[in-house]
């Protein structure tokens, strides 16, 4: 029955506000306040002093009780106060690997010359967040989302909700933003990384020599020779940063999701993103062959990410499209 209340509730708050776009303030006719377990508890415990106290003709006892009826209506405007016109700036979901809780990223702005306490960010189904925002300052709230397995997980709206001062109140705000959290698949799998047949295969260049080429920079690790290190931007006060290359003439892999026939759908996937992330790992260049798609050679963040998320998306995009 609650559930059912609280589905109800939140389609009629999409109804009444829509879908949100940032910059988003929270004005105060979208910010909804109830009393918390503890604020009807507290209320609960001054009905019982102001029985006692009237029974019993106790005037100190009455006007203990009004003190701290008082207390809490102060607290219940402060509650409501600490979050109405909050701004939230952005709000993004991190890609993440089936069974590795992803992360709802949002930035919301204080432009008051107050500061806020214990704003908190609720994902759906998920532990709220709590941070306080500087007057005038940003921050940047990252709540842990679950995600069981690979595919799309939609995440249609998520809570801004404040209890400061005492807890008695949860003043709140639902956001309405269609973000879509990429979950890839579990790496998984022990088969050994495929070489395409029309290239040349060899190790990495030491050397550096010209027809190297070059990939950019990236910490200094132990072992790493003094020769790649970058001292000219190490001496202009950046971190101590190793120069990489990749040899012209290294192995080109080719993860083709019809050469592992013999394994099922989830355990093809799960070694193919295996063989991905090893490969990125290693410098190496790669492509990916999943049908309907085929992603020609290349290395990077930006190509890791298009690999895996079509692997991600293997099966589901021909779904919704039958549906």
């Amino acid at each position: 029955m609650l559930g059912f209340l609280r589905k109800r509730a939140g389609a009629w708050a999409r109804r009444r506000q829509g879908v949100d776009v940032p910059p988003v303030t929270l004005q105060s006719r979208r910010v909804y306040i109830l009393p918390t377990a503890g604020g009807i508890a507290f209320g609960a415990m001054l009905l019982v002093m102001m029985i006692a106290g009237i029974n019993y003709g106790n005037s100190l006892a009455l006007f203990l009780t009004f003190l701290l009826a008082g207390v809490a209506l102060v607290s219940m405007h402060q509650c409501h106060r600490n979050l109405v016109r909050t701004v939230l700036i952005s709000a993004t979901a991190t890609p993440t690997f089936a069974q590795t809780p992803g992360t709802l990223r949002v930035t919301l702005q204080n432009d008051a010359a107050f500061h806020r306490y214990g704003i908190e960010i609720t994902p759906p189904d998920g532990a709220p967040v709590s941070r306080g925002i500087l007057s005038h300052g940003q921050v940047q709230i990252d709540a842990p989302v679950e995600a069981p397995k690979r595919g799309i997980v939609h995440i249609d709206r998520f809570r801004v909700s404040s209890m400061f001062p005492f807890g008695l109140f949860r003043a709140w705000s639902w956001v309405h933003m269609p973000i879509e959290m990429v979950v890839y698949p579990r790496p998984n799998g022990s088969l050994p990384m495929p070489i395409d047949a029309g290239t040349k295969s060899g190790s990495r260049s030491r050397t550096h020599s010209g027809s190297d080429e070059w990939l950019g920079l990236r910490p200094f690790r132990d072992g790493d020779s003094p020769r790649q290190v970058a001292w000219k931007a190490y001496a202009r006060g950046a971190p101590l940063l190793v120069k990489e290359y990749s040899a012209m003439g290294a192995e080109l892999r080719i993860f083709d999701f019809r050469r592992l026939e013999h394994l099922g759908v989830e355990a093809r996937l799960e070694q193919l993103g295996r063989w991905i992330v090893d490969a990125e790992t290693h410098g190496e260049r790669y492509g990916l062959i999943i049908p309907p798609h085929e992603l020609e050679p290349d290395s990077g963040p930006q190509h890791r990410h298009q690999c895996l998320t079509s692997l991600a998306r293997y099966g589901i995009d021909r779904a919704s499209s039958d549906g």
